[in-house]
């Protein structure tokens, strides 16, 4: 994501950040301003070319979008529950 789970630095990272921490399951950031190869790399490993990009057990789920459609229709807790009790 761009910026931290603490300081997100663009609304769709922020937006995020508020979903999970709405649902209390921990997570984990990376602030991908700080490194342009991960930046780049990320890209290319998940064929998307937005950030925040959300993954759910090592796989990739999705950019913003997809995660407040995902969160808005039950499927997203559905998903973190279910990592939550692997």
């Amino acid at each position: 994501m761009k910026g931290t789970k603490d300081f997100p630095q663009c609304g769709f990272s922020n937006t995020v950040v508020q979903i999970l921490n709405s649902l209390n399951v921990p997570f984990e950031t990376i602030n991908i301003l700080e490194n342009e190869m991960l930046r780049m790399g990320l890209k290319e490993y998940s064929n998307w070319p937005t950030f925040p990009q959300l993954y759910i057990e090592g796989e990739f789920f999705g950019g913003c979008d997809i995660t407040v459609e995902a969160y808005k229709n039950g499927e997203l807790q559905e998903l973190l529950e279910k990592a939550m009790c692997s």
